[in-house]
C-alpha cells in the first residue's frame, strides 16, 4: 500500500508541478507525513531524493517550446537551490522537528495568504 501511495503522491505532485510549479515542499513533504507517516526530516530527505532525478525535464520542454522559460533566471535559481539546499539540510538537523513543522506550516500559510490577498 505504501508503494501505491508513493506513486500517487509522485503523480499528484508532478501534475501540480506542471500546472503551478509546485511539488516538493508543498505537496510531497506534507503527503509523506500525513499519508505515509514519515517524520519531517525523512519526508524532506525523501522528497529531495525524488527531485534528484530529472523529474521536470518534460515539463520544461513543454514550457520551453512555447518560449516560456527564462534560462538565465532558471540557471541562477538552480545555483541558489544547489547551495541553499545543502545548507538548509544541515540546518534542519540542528533544529527540533517541532520547529521544522511550524516553519513549514507558517510558510504554507504565508504563501496561501499572499496568493489570496494579492490584487
Amino acid at each position: 500500500m505504501h508503494l501505491l501511495l508513493s506513486a500517487l503522491i509522485g503523480l499528484s505532485a508532478g501534475l501540480l508541478s506542471g500546472l503551478f510549479g509546485i511539488g516538493g515542499g508543498v505537496i510531497v513533504v506534507p503527503a509523506l507525513i500525513f499519508l505515509l507517516g514519515l517524520d519531517q526530516r525523512t519526508a524532506t530527505g525523501t522528497s529531495l531524493a525524488a527531485l534528484l532525478l530529472p523529474v521536470g525535464i518534460l515539463g520544461v520542454l513543454a514550457y520551453a517550446r512555447e518560449g516560456a522559460v527564462r534560462w538565465p533566471v532558471a540557471a541562477l535559481i538552480a545555483l541558489g537551490l544547489l547551495l541553499g539546499t545543502f545548507f538548509g539540510a544541515r540546518l534542519a538537523w540542528q533544529l527540533p522537528e517541532g520547529a521544522l513543522r511550524v516553519g513549514l506550516a507558517l510558510l504554507l500559510i504565508g504563501v496561501a495568504l499572499h496568493l489570496l490577498l494579492r490584487r
